[in-house]
């Protein structure tokens, strides 16, 4: 048998597989003799055989995209530094250009660079994938986009802007202590080490699904790619690499959008059978906690969620603190928004068009998809499939989303490793060179140590909501502290230490508990209901019934029981609440010995009109009477 022959016999089987009518019954209430023998005996490893198109124009698309990648790093890495080079001689130039740009960079690179790397692989499928599992409860988070852009702007990034810091931890010592910075940016390595091995896991699920290559063999490729133009060609080169990779993303998403919705007979068939099916929802009007997406959650919850990842997380910062002008941020931060909220109503469009695909043959169930992050993947096999490139482009797609957050990751490693931890240590002064090969060896470093922690996330679960509870034990008490630096004058360091490390203490607690609660069972939040009879594949019976127990809902009012959109929150609040308590202990700052240029400038216009510059004019008449 020729290859053009097998190629047309797998994409007969997989229209066959598809070509069942709807029914009505769905997966909770369908028992092992409502199941009926399929007509023919294709099985489930067959027809994932059959859906895999993975050609060589996929090969090419998906090749070209690293290519472009490690082009676009070598020309930041050698041609313009060169240029550079001859231009700025001054002591320092290496360590600013190579991580913030020489606060030269553009408006629009920067803002398509913060929407790719915002937007991780993650995000590209788990979103997706949260809207087929539970409805689009979760698109409402959109909203909190806009509330925390603008509590960003008026809060953090003036004090951030009039400070020109290389690492936003850098604020945490001027504000509090050396101590202090230390434990930020301890706080913000730990995060990254996390984060990482999801951010590369992603990705590589998506290849192994399209392709049949193992998801191990293909991460060190990808961890290859990213740590070579993040290394050689600095934040210049990361930022152009992540504007060519989120009009790739934006083009897939556009690409599968169209395509799925023709395939379905228009949008009117795809509404309806998410209605049918539930999937339309809007957050539940509740106060309780417990409930996974209820009003508060979403909208209050949410905005603090947001709030850390615009405001003080050290890659948004530093990408803000490349442009030339606290004008040009705004303007950035206005099209990172808007782009963003863009991009997300693509992924929840998408998770609508897999519920309308699946509505009647659930491929998590019956196995074809062996994960939930695998579901998407899959989707984009049996709807692009048999054309040539386009499943390689969306699986460039899934890649320049990793490679983004992963490549703004390392980099920002490198600016906090070596702002925080090794120049305040060296007394003597550090030479251009070795700054240069110190940066670049922190970029090797975490990249390649990330690979074997692959292992671990493979074993726990949904990856957004993983990602989400495993960030939020640290991202929490950092908002804190930052929070009750630029608002808070009378907090001091040992209060805000005393603060952040209940804070670290309890959020680990309750994220820890509630992952062991999710993978035993003990605590589920009920899934919508799907359906299986539309199936016209062999199955294992024995895993589709096992499956059930997914969607019967296990309640609990414990602590740890709390929504995970809460995490964020609880750990903000936490820090900020022990910290004030603290006071009574450790005292309080004199408002008026804390450097105005640290607190937001709104708080000190307030405060003037007050009693700050009455407080500051006694201080001075005493001195004077000395």
């Amino acid at each position: 048998m020729s290859a053009q022959d097998l190629a047309t016999g797998r994409k007969q089987i997989a229209e066959a597989a598809f070509s069942s009518e709807p029914t009505t019954t769905t997966l909770h209430s369908v028992d092992s003799a409502d199941i009926s023998t399929p007509a023919h005996n294709i099985n489930v490893a067959e027809l994932s055989s059959s859906l895999q198109h993975f050609g060589f124009v996929d090969y090419f698309v998906f090749v070209l995209m690293l290519v472009v990648c490690a082009v676009i790093g070598s020309y930041f890495g050698f041609v313009d530094k060169k240029k550079t080079r001859d231009n700025e001689k001054r002591r320092g130039s290496e360590a600013l250009d190579y991580l913030v740009g020489g606060r030269k960079m553009k408006v629009i690179p920067v803002a398509l660079s913060l929407v790719a790397s915002f937007v991780s692989g993650i995000s590209l499928l788990g979103t997706s994938t949260e809207i087929y599992v539970y409805g689009t409860q979760y698109a409402f988070i959109l909203i909190t986009l806009v509330i925390s852009g603008i509590i960003s702007w008026y809060v953090f990034l003036p004090v951030f802007c009039n400070l020109q810091l290389t690492s936003t931890y850098e604020y945490i010592g001027k504000r509090f202590s050396r101590r202090m910075q230390l434990f930020s940016a301890a706080l913000f390595v730990t995060k990254a080490i996390i984060w990482l091995p999801i951010a590369i896991y992603v990705p590589a699920l998506t290849f192994s699904q399209v392709s049949g290559i193992g998801v191990h063999t293909i991460t060190p490729v990808v961890i290859a790619i990213c740590t070579f133009y993040t290394t050689v060609g600095g934040i210049k080169g990361v930022v152009w690499t992540d504007a060519i990779q989120s009009i790739i993303m934006y083009s897939s998403l556009v690409v599968l959008m169209i395509k799925g919705t023709y395939d379905l007979g228009g949008i009117s068939v795809m509404w309806q059978r998410n209605a049918d099916g539930g999937r339309l929802n809007m957050p539940e009007v509740t106060v309780d906690p417990t409930v996974r997406m209820s009003v508060i959650s979403v909208f209050v919850g949410g905005t603090f969620f947001k709030l850390q990842n615009t405001s003080i997380n050290q890659p948004t910062i530093q990408r803000f603190m490349s442009l030339s002008s606290l004008n040009a941020i705004k303007q950035t931060l206005f099209i990172f928004s808007f782009g963003l909220t863009i991009l997300y109503l693509c992924c929840v469009y998408v998770g609508l068009i897999a519920f309308a695909t699946y509505h009647d043959c659930d491929p998590i169930s019956t196995g074809l998809a062996e994960a939930r992050d695998q579901l998407i993947p899959l989707l984009v096999l049996q709807v692009l499939g048999e054309f040539p490139g386009l499943p390689g482009l969306f699986v460039s797609a899934v890649f320049s989303a990793a490679l983004s957050s992963i490549s703004t990751l390392l980099n920002s490693l490198a600016a906090v490793v070596l702002e925080d931890f090794i120049k305040p240590n060296v007394r003597t002064s550090i030479s251009e060179r070795t700054v240069a090969i110190v940066m670049r060896t922190i970029v090797i470093a975490f990249g390649l140590s990330s690979i074997g922690l692959v292992y671990v996330v493979e074993k726990m679960g949904m990856v957004l909501q993983l990602s989400a509870t495993m960030q939020s034990i640290l991202y929490g008490p950092m908002l804190g502290i930052f929070t009750t630096g630029v608002l808070m004058p009378w907090i001091n360091e040992k209060s805000v230490l005393a603060g952040s490390i209940t804070a670290v203490i309890t959020m680990t607690w309750i994220c820890v508990n509630a992952q062991v609660a999710n993978v035993t069972g003990t605590f589920r939040h009920t899934k919508l209901p799907v359906s299986v009879e539309g199936c016209d594949y062999e199955f294992d019976i024995g895993r589709y019934l096992n499956s059930t127990k997914e969607y019967e809902s296990a309640h609990g009012s414990a602590l740890h029981h709390i929504s995970f959109l809460f995490y964020t929150m609880m750990g903000a609040l936490t820090t900020i609440i022990v910290s004030n308590m603290a006071t009574l202990v450790f005292g309080r700052n004199r408002i008026s010995e804390v450097d105005q240029k640290l607190i937001t400038p709104f708080l000190i216009k307030w405060l003037k009109s007050h009693n700050y510059a009455n407080v500051e004019t006694s201080e001075k008449l005493e001195m004077r009477a000395k």
